[in-house]
């Protein structure tokens, strides 16, 4: 019950068994196409492109990032938390100039506050985090499309924690590129990272494309700048190689695939309406028992990830030997922090799969137990109860 990676659905690992196909066998290009299609009703677009960057989760932010950001262009991101300091480290090494906004952790942005420094600074691409999973934090991204686009910034969303798990309403927001991962809220394990992205996104990478020289027919492509500078991370190349050209890129990851077009089937098939309320139902029964054992939770409520819940560890607490306890005598993983959160709070992902009333009892029980056996007075019983009570009401 960490925020990722967490169980991987049965079916999911039952589809990884599936026997190898050729990548240009035309069952495997029908399985392309229809997990393409499946992606845009995840994504919420009618986006053409919408497909899986081979990789873990930060290769799918890595490809989209180096992908629009062509060197010395101008870039904001406001950050509340580690993966915003994440994109900002990519957005440097793209070359960009970089313009940040920081809030202290446990908070988000108003929205409008991101707005104004769109239109003040007229950035050429705004990135920013939806689900800070170091601090529990969701980010609302109403308004700051419609900004980015009276400027023509591009606007690109780090969703991997909340693809599945939360409403990402890509055409809606007007989000430009969205960035996805399977080992989270999809219960698929890592290894691809579906995005997404609009005619607005592909005309910048139409300006950066370049076929490789082994593949070319014969004409210069060479583009009016400079193109991007990893082969495999680019979305110009790998656009070419799930479009019906299927110009040769990589060997796709084809055991990955099965698994990613059978979790996206389960999301779709569950509803998204309902998953959503699904997770909002755990984590109300989790919260609550929380509550209920004397723990505290962390950050501003306001804006809380419904995936992730942290906690704050007592005080005379030492959490790190709670966590090695849940882990070794009840089989129960969370995760503690990082930067200065780290060793203060613990972090409980209800997530996809993992998000279950099982998981939450079982977690409360565990923690109960541990937290009597490091001397801590709490009410013992009392929060199983009270997220059954949450539980029988719903």
């Amino acid at each position: 019950m960490t925020p990722g990676p967490v169980e991987a659905e049965p079916r999911v690992l039952r589809a990884l068994s599936y026997p190898i196909l050729g990548q240009f066998d035309p069952e495997f290009t029908r399985l392309m196409n229809e997990s393409m299609e499946l992606l845009r009703h995840l994504f919420q677009t009618n986006n053409e492109w919408a497909y899986p960057v081979d990789g873990t989760s930060r290769s799918g932010i890595e490809a989209v990032l180096n992908s629009l950001i062509a060197p010395g262009d101008r870039v904001l991101i406001p950050i509340y938390g580690r993966f915003g300091h994440l994109l900002h480290e990519i957005a440097q090494r793209c070359g960009a100039s970089v313009i940040v906004m920081e809030r202290e952790w446990g908070g988000v942005f108003d929205p409008e506050e991101i707005a104004a420094a769109v239109k003040r600074e007229r950035p050429d691409l705004v990135a920013i985090v939806h689900g800070e999973t170091s601090t529990g934090r969701l980010q609302p991204l109403e308004g700051i499309g419609a900004a980015c686009r009276e400027v023509g910034a591009l606007f690109v969303v780090d969703a991997v924690a909340t693809i599945g798990g939360v409403p990402v309403e890509t055409d809606a927001w007007q989000l430009d590129a969205v960035i996805g991962g399977t080992q989270k809220c999809l219960s698929i394990p890592s290894g691809m990272a579906p995005v997404t992205y609009n005619d607005r996104a592909e005309r910048k990478l139409q300006t950066r494309k370049r076929i490789e020289h082994g593949l070319r027919s014969g004409t210069d492509d060479s583009p009016s700048v400079r193109p991007v500078q990893s082969n495999y991370l680019d979305l110009s190349q790998l656009q070419d190689y799930w479009s019906p050209a299927r110009l040769n890129h990589h060997t796709e990851m084809t055991s990955m695939l099965y698994a990613l077009r059978e979790g996206v089937r389960i999301a779709l098939s569950e509803g998204l309406e309902e998953r959503f309320a699904r997770h909002r139902l755990h984590e109300r029964a989790l919260m609550t028992g929380l509550r209920a054992m004397g723990l505290a939770l962390y950050g501003d409520p306001g804006c809380k990830l419904p995936v992730v819940t942290c906690v704050n560890v007592p005080d005379g607490i030492d959490g790190e030997r709670v966590r090695e306890r849940l882990l070794r005598v009840f089989g129960v993983e969370i995760a503690s922090s990082f930067g200065p959160l780290k060793g203060k709070i613990w972090r409980i992902g209800t997530m996809g799969y993992s998000c279950r009333q099982t998981n939450v009892l079982h977690l409360l029980g565990s923690l109960e137990a541990s937290l009597l056996r490091e001397g801590w007075k709490l009410p013992a019983g009392d929060a199983v109860q009270a997220a059954l009570d949450v539980y029988d009401s719903a």
